[in-house]
């Protein structure tokens, strides 16, 4: 064992051994380290996680809730949701994969082997992601490229695709917003990027965009060289994509201060509207943000932690990195509202006519409008595009590290002298998979993978990973694997979040969501009935994962019933395949 994985005084601390609270039958599992890479430079972990948990829907979903659910009052359950919430179980999430050094499969044998399901439904879930983010990324890419050009193609209305209702009230000051009108950012996302108009909806996708083909191959080649040899390449990658959209995002809130009519999207942003408090769903809002935004429970920061020295102090770690988060979303609103506030005083309309639009409609058509209209556009569309790619990249890098990870700690004897080709072959996979998203009704396929492949999923997954870690692992154990690693065990405040707070917390998230079944509409095609079966099925692909190894687990593992449920919920005595045999130190209980 390396030096830097024994700090000093671990032998000396009391050897509890506990199961939701009992000292029944829990080993005491020292934290198993082998061979296994480590990261250059402790910034390039903490730029993994910031770019992990900072991507594209810090620029747009966060500024849209804030203001659709009471303005500078949002921030008050916004504040209380990541103390009492999110923070909590990212800290967690990267105690355990600091101190395991193991990815989301292979690391339930040390804290509950019958929930191992969990780890697979992560690594379905992160797969499903990856066959649609990529896409929104590549149509970023393709927005880069059409961006080197003098006159930026979404300015006039003299385009092929353009149609009669195309209104550039920028040129023309005469010129009437209506009911009917669209602009020309509009008509170039809907028609050229996308040429949604030649879909009949899921059940007439079209063919597939052969520019949207190349650029998701380009982004997926990115990506693979980023991935294949492991932390010591994409380390060195994050200090590009997790510094550089903050230098953007500083440069585009000065140049939106400088705009006439900011002011109004910054009090439009930020007034506000106690009343709003009193709503429900306002705290579900705040709940659902929080937890997307840092971003648990998708195995990246189990995986990215795994790499760390046993000693790293990960509980300043999830401090600083979640602060960073949620301070890099608060910044996004001001770089929005100050463009939403420049649009309604072009367009002569109120900023909730202008904010109205979200999600990528916010990226690929308002934004780009508006930027298309300032002195220097090619400068601006060039860096904020390749802003959201760079925003895009450091997610993705996540997402695929952490299946990555998963599979070689779990095949380690087949898969580590081949990581080359393992992560050649997801690329692999995921761009296939990533195919339906790129025709040209693939948006409304991205559409039904977004709200369906991870949303109530992942928040099922994370909800059981908490109730297994605290109450069947159990908190005690927990506490001391902590202790082991940074000196000091976690505060009672910790304790009582991780034992019933942060679970409540999903809970909430959870029933909400399946109360407020909406119907999915997306530039106004209303989604079948049938897609929405087709939905539900893929949400449970996943999930499904866990009931189904439950009862594998309970049926391979010999003896009586009683005994079964004891060796499958408690950890693992045998140090896990392809680990030298003296990296577990095993001491019996009291």
């Amino acid at each position: 064992m390396e030096e830097a994985d024994s700090p000093s005084g671990v032998d000396r601390l009391p050897q509890r051994d506990v199961l939701m609270g009992s000292s029944s039958f829990c080993p005491r599992l020292e934290p198993p380290t082998g061979s296994r890479d480590k990261w250059n430079k402790k910034m390039d972990f903490l730029l993994s996680v910031i770019g992990f948990a900072v991507d594209l829907g810090n620029v747009w979903r966060f500024p849209y809730i804030c203001y659709q659910n009471g303005g500078g009052a949002f921030l008050i359950p916004y504040a209380l949701m990541a103390v009492f919430g999110g923070i909590p179980l990212f800290y967690m999430e990267l105690a355990l994969g600091q101190y395991h050094h193991m990815g989301v499969i292979p690391i339930w044998k040390h804290i509950c082997p019958i929930f191992k399901g969990i780890g697979y439904a992560v690594c379905i879930i992160d797969l499903y992601v990856a066959f649609y983010y990529n896409t929104i990324i590549a149509w970023a890419l393709y927005y880069f490229y059409s961006s080197m050009d003098s006159s930026l193609p979404w300015t006039h209305c003299h385009n092929p695709w353009n149609t009669p209702n195309c209104t550039n009230y920028f040129d023309d000051s005469n010129v009437t917003w209506s009911d009917f009108s669209h602009s020309p950012a509009e008509e170039f996302y809907m028609r050229r990027v996308l040429e949604i108009e030649k879909s009949g909806g899921l059940q007439d996708p079209g063919g597939i965009r052969w520019q949207l083909l190349l650029c998701l191959f380009l982004i997926f080649t990115t990506v693979y060289f980023s991935l294949w040899k492991g932390v010591k390449t994409s380390g060195k990658v994050v200090w590009i994509t997790a510094i550089f959209p903050y230098l953007v995002l500083f440069i585009l809130l000065i140049r939106g201060a400088t705009l006439p009519g900011a002011w109004k999207g910054i009090i439009f942003y930020l007034q506000p509207n106690w009343e709003k408090l009193l709503s429900i769903s306002v705290w579900v809002d705040a709940a659902a943000q929080i937890f997307f935004s840092l971003g648990p429970g998708f195995g990246v920061l189990l995986a990215l932690s795994s790499y760390n020295q046993i000693n790293n102090n990960c509980f300043r770690d999830a401090l600083v990195t979640s602060m960073v988060n949620c301070l890099s979303s608060f910044l996004s609103g001001f770089v929005i509202f100050t463009v939403l506030g420049y649009m309604a005083e072009m367009r002569d309309i109120e900023v909730e006519e202008v904010a109205k639009d979200k999600g990528p409609s916010l990226l690929f058509i308002t934004y780009p409008e508006a930027i298309a209209n300032m002195v220097g556009s090619t400068f601006f569309s060039i860096v904020f595009f390749l802003m959201m790619i760079t925003l895009g990249l450091d997610s993705t890098f996540g997402g695929l590290e952490a299946v990555i990870t998963a599979l070689i700690d779990e095949y380690p004897q087949t898969l580590t002298q081949r990581r080359e080709l393992l992560v050649l072959g997801l690329v692999a996979v995921c761009f296939l998979g990533s195919l339906a998203t790129l025709t040209q009704g693939g948006a409304y396929v991205i559409k039904l993978l977004e709200e369906f492949g991870a949303n109530c999923s992942i928040l099922a997954v994370v909800f059981l990973e908490a109730i297994a870690v605290s109450w069947f692992y159990g908190i005690q154990q927990f506490c001391h694997d902590v202790k082991v690693m940074l000196g000091f065990s976690p505060g009672l405040f910790w304790r009582i979040c991780w034992v019933a707070i942060s679970p409540a917390f999903l809970a909430f998230i959870i029933i909400s969501s399946l109360l407020d079944q909406s119907p999915l509409v997306l530039f106004n095609y209303h989604y079948p009935d049938w897609s929405i079966s087709i939905g539900h099925l893929i949400g449970a692909s996943s999930c499904v994962c866990i009931p189904i190894y439950m009862v594998y687990k309970l049926i391979w593992t010999p003896g009586s019933l009683k005994q079964r449920l004891e060796v499958c919920l408690r950890p693992e005595k045998k140090p896990s395949q392809g680990q030298p045999p003296d990296s577990i130190h095993l001491h019996p209980g009291p």
